[in-house]
């Protein structure tokens, strides 16, 4: 579900907007920024609900709530189709929405059509709340999951919904599975725990698989006969205890489970009510974007979703061209023209160009974050042609980097590209490096290379206990990837550093010198 692409907007509408016809709003919450085409009313609407979400999982697992230093963007399109062709690149597909952990920072699209679901929750809502619960997971439970509960707990809690008097109902039937649950061959549990969804081959069990896993999620929350398990299992886990062994130590014979699991599946299932309603915590400000803004916000998604689709990006940079012609004076219009050259295959793209457009987004802001960033990567670049390796010259590629820190503490992205920067120069990072990218770990957890290089760091410094487990939260991750060599390589680590201290504890001590 972390799939990235879509095909070009029509870049005339954007040029067309004015002030006077500007159609994007911006809503800004305790934990969102929400963009949507749709009317104040029902933006306003839809950013309480997902807020009232957000504190429910809060509530839940006794997350302290407060302003988000590293807010999720949320995009609402107007269709299903939108959705769907943001995501492939190709007119005719419809899906509810898409959610992408990328490294410039977080973002979902959803959209604003209605459904016309007469079984609980509409669907746009379920894949929004689905992708939330994996960003919630990553970002404030600190724990490694097994990838059936990973996926388990994203769909037991897609289906939150709230009453009129805004109690939360969690736990409500997420009939989207209803067909795979019920038409397809099943999923016995043992598989289901022990393998990985990415093993599925083809679409129907892919299905199948996530409804098995919802069920199952369901079933340990719920059922009394049952409860305290799911806590041991994971606890066994964590510890890096045999996955098989934790399961039958956790949740009995596997065999007898899987016969519970088909039980269950088929009887009426309860769901709950919070006490009193959830409370909307902050405050929701929303305005329309300003004239070159809401230009460009299409042409943004555009760059975004590119995903190493070169003439896609060609596109969205000629785009880009034309639109900075027409808004000279904004400054994210320069630097997102500068991020889609940037960003073109390295034969193809013009540095030249690249940093003509970032010398004037400086110029207009020269407190803009990213494009501070951008230059400090350039300027290492251009001293690498140069071939420059001085300590000042290092110095020079760190300064728009730290002024981008300074300016916005809270973005994840200047802290990690300081800390590359010295890796890039061969050297150990200093104290102060490691400590920005500690930060920034914890602004941006969701963000898979940031967390395997974190790890990486803690490894390096003899931590391996919090390390393996940062691994291991990739390692079990359906969505991350090349996460089982990640984990093997710092177990590796592990082993040698305590194979060789134990060596060096066992050589006999040399006798001393008495002459």
């Amino acid at each position: 579900m972390f799939k990235r692409a879509m095909g070009t907007l029509a870049l005339g509408a954007a040029l067309a907007a004015t002030g006077a016809d500007a159609k994007w709003l911006r809503a800004d919450t305790d934990n969102f920024i929400i963009y949507s085409e749709g009317s104040e009313k029902s933006l306003r609407e839809f950013a309480e609900n997902l807020q009232r979400f957000d504190a429910t999982l809060r509530f839940r697992f006794k997350i302290p709530g407060g302003k988000e230093p590293n807010r999720l963007t949320i995009y609402l399109v107007p269709q299903a189709e939108e959705a769907g062709r943001l995501m492939s690149g190709k007119r005719g597909s419809s899906i509810a929405g898409f959610y992408t952990p990328d490294p410039e920072g977080s973002f979902a699209v959803s959209h604003r059509e209605d459904m016309g679901s007469q079984l609980g929750t509409s669907a746009p809502q379920q894949t929004l709340f689905h992708e939330y619960g994996h960003h919630f997971m990553k970002r404030y439970v600190h724990a490694a999951f097994p990838a059936w509960f990973i996926e388990g707990f994203a769909e037991y809690y897609s289906t939150v919904d709230f009453d009129r008097d805004g109690k939360a109902e969690i736990g409500r039937p997420a009939y989207g599975r209803a067909y795979g649950l019920l038409e397809m061959p099943k999923i016995p549990a043992e598989r289901l725990l022990l393998e990985r969804p990415g093993a599925m081959r083809t679409s129907g069990q892919v299905d199948v698989y996530y409804g098995r896993a919802w069920v199952l999620t369901h079933m340990l929350y719920s059922d009394p006969s049952r409860a305290g398990q799911l806590t041991k299992y994971i606890e066994a886990i964590n510890r890096g205890d045999d996955a098989k062994q934790a399961a039958i130590d956790s949740f009995g014979d596997l065999a007898q489970l899987d016969k519970d699991l088909n039980r269950y599946m088929i009887r009426p299932m309860t769901y709950r009510r919070t006490n009193e309603p959830i409370a909307i915590p902050g405050s929701i400000t929303i305005a329309p974007l300003a004239t070159a803004e809401d230009a460009l916000i299409e042409l943004r998604l555009e760059r975004l979703s590119a995903n190493g689709d070169d003439a896609r990006m060609t596109k969205v940079r000629d785009d880009l061209r034309a639109l900075t012609a027409l808004h000279p004076g904004h400054a994210n219009g320069w630097f997102e023209l500068a991020m889609a050259e940037w960003e073109l295959d390295e034969d193809r793209r013009d540095l030249a160009a690249v940093r003509a457009a970032t010398d004037k987004a400086i110029a207009l802001d020269p407190d803009h974050v990213r494009a501070n960033v951008l230059l400090g990567r350039l300027l290492a670049i251009d001293m690498d042609n140069k071939e420059d390796f001085s300590a000042a010259a290092w110095r020079e590629v760190r300064k728009p980097i730290a002024h981008a820190n300074r300016t916005n503490p809270d973005d994840p992205v200047p802290l990690y590209a300081y800390f590359r920067s010295f890796q890039q120069q061969g050297v150990t990072p200093p104290e102060i490096a490691i400590k920005g990218l500690e930060q920034a770990f914890s602004l941006a957890p969701e963000d898979i290379q940031l967390r395997m290089e974190y790890a990486y760091s803690l490894a390096n410094k003899g931590e391996f206990a919090p390390a393996i487990k940062l691994a291991q939260s990739v390692a079990f991750d359906p969505h991350g990837g090349g996460g089982e060599q990640f984990l093997e390589h710092l177990e590796a680590m592990r082993d040698r550093r305590e194979g060789a201290a134990a060596d060096a504890a066992a050589e006999p001590e040399k006798p001393a010198d008495n002459d």
